[in-house]
């Protein structure tokens, strides 16, 4: 390998110097350099899905927060509609416009039947359709809050990893150095391992951040989820207790 030979010559001659991280990304092998750009790729990526799901959860929390509100205040349901239009990052908001949609779907139906005709909401599942279009509302919200998050899980578990792979790799490439010189002292083998060490410390970098954003964010989703369906229920309350 002609990385191994100009290191072989230049621990000849005598321990190269590298006073920063600079320079031992610089002079290390072409394998522990692809492994460094890998992580660093994955790094970036996992600080723009960090920042974007902040500001995608902090906003949905914030429009639910004010939805609920506006739900517990309002005087009919046409109204809490309307309302609803401006909270589109709002998955409570959402999960309401199905069940909404849903409920007058049925009370016109109801409204438009014959009285000698059978009751349509019978035949249409009245308040249980209600219900399987807020639940289905509801799943389609936590797909949405929960994307990205898989690319977060994957880069915790596996950005120690190949991190790892380049710090064996390049210790491994020091030793081979090593063999095809006749100095055998610690100074001669040290700064190809502290080239590979640098691949740990930035599978690190990538992982630490990562995981703890993914348990936040999946903190958040899961109270989103509860408050869904905590509204759910208060919602298929009132429409069966004054629609249906």
């Amino acid at each position: 390998m002609a990385f191994s030979v100009w290191r072989v010559a230049v621990q000849q001659e005598g321990p190269f110097r590298q006073d920063n991280i600079v320079d031992m990304v610089m002079h290390s092998g072409p394998v522990v350099q692809g492994v460094l750009y890998l992580l660093l790729a994955f790094s970036v990526c996992s600080w723009g899905i960090i920042f974007y799901k902040f500001r995608q959860i902090r906003q949905a929390r914030r429009e639910s927060e004010r939805f609920i509100e506006v739900f517990w205040e309002a005087k009919n349901l046409a109204a809490i509609s309307t309302a609803s239009l401006e909270m589109k990052e709002s998955p409570v908001a959402q999960v309401f416009r199905a069940g909404y949609q849903e409920l007058m779907r049925i009370t016109r139906g109801r409204k438009q039947a014959n009285p000698g005709e059978s009751n349509p909401i019978n035949e249409e599942g009245g308040i249980e359709n209600v219900e399987r279009a807020m639940r289905r509302a509801s799943r389609e919200q936590m797909t949405r809050l929960e994307r990205a998050l898989t690319f977060l899980a994957t880069t915790a578990s596996t950005a120690p990893f190949i991190g790892l792979f380049g710090t064996v790799w390049g210790i491994m490439d020091a030793f081979i150095g090593l063999s095809r010189t006749q100095a055998s002292t610690i100074q001669a083998v040290a700064p190809g391992i502290a080239e590979a060490l640098i691949a740990t410390a930035v599978g690190l970098a990538a992982a630490i951040p990562s995981v703890m954003a993914y348990n936040y964010f999946s903190r958040q989703v899961r109270v989103l989820t509860a408050e869904m369906e905590n509204f759910s229920a208060e919602f298929l309350n009132i429409a069966e207790r004054h629609f249906l």
